[in-house]
């Protein structure tokens, strides 16, 4: 490391903090200092250009160990507000031929020690979190802090992992309310493969199928086994409509967008078919996980509005459910 290098790290990088044992051995060498103005004994000057020196060396080894050093989140797939989920942190020693040592990943409430890295080695760090509010959210910030190498002073880098995530609205499971009225809309059949109980097609039977599906009377007439393929059930089509513009209530336009991410939830994990319309927002009609997520996506997104919502004309055989944003 060069002189250059030395000063542009040091002034990128907060100053290190002495530790307690840091402490005594500055005051050690401050004490030894005076002893030797006052005295003028050629050993207590020694003692302390030692001492002195050790400082020197302790910050330079600390920056080699805690440069070359590259830090990424590894993030879930989904974060939702108010839900625990694990964050993690692949921190990589970039460095050719240099080992960092003594580090620790500090996050908010934990920190997480890695004793030695290796060139060209990585670690994986993992920790709970929780971010308490929809939309763009920023991480939490970590930094990564070094002791080596006599334990005197702590150097940290700047904040790393504060970036934007997306953190859909919170999901909780549905209502009695609700599951009433969405079982009393029924369900019906749809010319798909999948679960349900009416049967879809007859085929031949393949190892690995479920001996209760073997249709017995198709079975005596051609001499082979022959299986029930059955219809998938899907609940009726349904709308989620969000009414008002929730301008005024912000605690109530929360809980109603919670509201409508549990049961967009609900009813795409039954395969049905969900449309998203609102004042600003509009999701088309679709199904399955993907569909889940750009709802999620749009609503952890939604921003209170009071331009009047333009909704496209219902289908036929569509339900709405509104939900009112307050």
């Amino acid at each position: 490391m060069t002189l250059r290098g030395l000063i542009d790290a040091l002034v990128r990088t907060p100053a290190p903090r002495p530790t307690r044992d840091g402490w005594w051995f500055l005051g050690i060498a401050l004490g030894l200092g005076f002893a030797a103005m006052n005295t003028g004994n050629n050993l207590l000057y020694l003692l302390t250009a030692l001492l002195l020196a050790l400082v020197i060396v302790s910050g330079i080894l600390s920056e080699r160990s805690r440069r070359g050093l590259r830090l990424r989140a590894v993030l879930p797939e989904e974060i939702y507000a108010g839900r625990c989920f694990v964050l993690g942190a692949r921190l990589e020693n970039i460095k050719r031929r240099r080992v960092s040592r003594s580090l620790a990943v500090q996050t908010a409430g934990r920190r997480l020690y890695v004793e030695r890295l290796a060139p060209g080695e990585a670690r994986i760090l993992t920790w709970e979190t929780t971010l308490p509010r929809r939309g763009r959210q920023r991480l939490p910030g970590v930094r990564v802090t070094t002791r080596f190498p006599f334990g005197l002073f702590v150097k940290s880098s700047r904040v790393l992992l504060d970036t934007l995530v997306l953190v859909y609205p919170a999901v909780r499971p549905v209502g009695g309310a609700w599951r009433r009225r969405l079982n009393g809309e029924g369900r019906r059949p749809v010319r798909r493969r999948g679960r349900g109980h009416d049967v879809y097609n007859l085929r031949d039977y393949r190892p690995g199928d479920d001996r209760r599906l073997i249709h017995w009377r198709s079975s005596a007439k051609t001499g082979t086994l022959v299986v029930r393929e059955h219809e998938v059930e899907t609940g009726l089509d349904t709308r989620l409509v969000l009414v008002g513009d929730g301008t005024h209530e912000p605690v109530r336009l929360e809980a109603a967008l919670s509201e409508a991410a549990s049961l967009a939830a609900h009813l795409l994990r039954g395969d049905a078919s969900l449309e998203l319309i609102g004042p600003g927002v509009h999701v088309p009609a679709g199904r399955g996980r993907a569909h889940l997520r750009r709802v999620l996506e749009a609503l952890a997104l939604y921003e209170p509005s009071a331009a009047p919502a333009a909704w496209p004309a219902p289908r036929p055989g569509v339900t709405d459910l509104e939900i009112a944003l307050g």
